[in-house]
């Protein structure tokens, strides 16, 4: 299948990704000392940052996972978490680490590059 090298990377991506920001959520959730030092936040405090980090971490290894097993379902899951990831790494842009930032956005780009062209084996025209 053409794609399926840079699907199955996206997958891996997405379980890593996944995984981290669920960490980071329940880092958020618990008040741990990761978020100091004149942070400013999108959302009102951490829990609501912590919650809304854990479930876009679900819908991530949900789609890695979904990916791994070859469904239809984890890539158009995989493009939704993976857009979602984009427009969080835009949103920290102005923070401390504006590189880390960047680089995430266009991870999470490479990834729904990935997922988009996963398909069918191109045939050959004959002339």
């Amino acid at each position: 299948m053409r794609g399926m090298g840079l699907a199955i990377f996206a997958a891996t991506l997405l379980m890593i990704v996944g995984t981290l920001n669920i960490i980071y959520g329940i880092g958020a959730l618990d008040d741990a000392r990761i978020f100091v030092n004149d942070t400013r936040f999108i959302f009102t405090n951490l829990n609501t940052m912590g919650w809304v980090l854990i479930v876009l971490g679900v819908i991530q290894l949900t789609a890695g996972f979904s990916l791994m097993a070859g469904k239809t379902f984890g890539r158009v899951i995989g493009i939704a978490g993976a857009s979602l990831g984009a427009i969080g790494a835009l949103l920290s842009i102005g923070g401390h680490y504006p590189w880390w930032s960047l680089g995430i956005f266009f991870l999470c780009l490479y990834i729904i590059h990935g997922l988009f062209i996963f398909g069918d084996e191109e045939t050959a025209t004959a002339i």
